[in-house]
């Protein structure tokens, strides 16, 4: 399915983030490349807090994509391999600015070293990033994002990804210092965040995983209740599905524990569940 030599985003997206880029080989191949510049994109942004040492650093270089998805639809864009590919991405398909410019400013919440309030402000964390990156990959797959069965189904899947992704990178954010876990729900829990930055798991722990797990759960099925009435080309993006509900479940063998190695262990075989599940249209 994928040619022998990738493009500079299809490499990136490929290494860094292998469920997308397995998702993306299911779509339509004239839609592929233009899938993979918008992943490659969203790369780009999201690892910000990861590559600096500052906030104010962070800012610098979420403000320099702004200024770039701003001048690509000024019809000039930066001399840069994504920046590039990402233009011809959003001419080919017309992509509504305001989706980028959502999806940058909810990544200023990287920056600012405090956990959402509640679970409300996680679920507005995922609809800014994983469900704006959705929608704008349902517009490449040629279904406005706006309307109908295929941007609801495109919505919820968002925040599923969203919320089974934090739920797993718990250990990688605990290293860091940092939390994506709610304020409120982890008092409710009786959370020790020492503890949790201590890299240690507690029943405590288990039970707000627990309830981001049943969130994003009911996402899924939400998803799913629509798929019959998901225009074909668009279908591979119900592929997250699937995806989401294997790591839900693996989630859930190891007792909701996000330091449990099963939680993150690939799993064998991903690609050829995938192709059956696309082949039957079943997700």
């Amino acid at each position: 399915m994928a040619s022998t030599r990738l493009s500079i985003c299809a490499d990136q997206v490929r290494r860094q983030d292998r469920d997308r880029y397995l998702t993306a080989l299911f779509a339509p191949a004239e839609r592929r490349e233009d899938l993979f510049a918008l992943y490659a994109f969203n790369l780009e942004v999201a690892k910000t807090a990861e590559v600096v040492s500052e906030a104010m650093v962070g800012r610098i270089r979420l403000q320099w994509w702004r200024e770039a998805v701003e001048e690509i639809y000024d019809g000039r864009p930066r001399a840069h391999a994504v920046v590039e590919s990402l233009a011809q991405t959003v001419e080919r398909h017309d992509l509504p600015r305001a989706l980028f410019d959502r999806l940058i400013d909810a990544r200023e919440a990287d920056l600012d070293g405090e956990p959402p309030a509640d679970f409300a402000a996680l679920e507005a964390y995922a609809e800014g990033t994983a469900a704006s990156l959705f929608a704008l990959a349902l517009g490449v797959l040629g279904s406005p994002a706006d309307r109908g069965p295929a941007g609801e189904a495109a919505h919820h899947l968002g925040i599923a990804w969203a919320l089974t992704g934090l739920a797993r990178a718990v250990p990688f954010h605990a290293r860091q210092k940092r939390s994506y876990l709610p304020s409120k729900l982890t008092r409710e829990a009786g959370l020790d965040m020492a503890e949790l930055f201590e890299l240690r798991s507690s029943p405590a722990l288990a039970r707000v995983i627990e309830a981001i797990a049943a969130c994003a759960n009911d996402r899924v099925q939400a998803a799913r209740r629509l798929r019959r009435d998901v225009p074909r080309p668009a279908a591979s993006l119900l592929l997250f599905a699937p995806l989401a509900a294997d790591h839900l479940s693996r989630l859930r063998r190891a007792g909701f524990n996000p330091f449990d190695p099963l939680v993150q262990a690939e799993r064998p075989g991903a690609v050829w569940r995938l192709a059956w599940a696309a082949w039957l249209r079943r997700t």
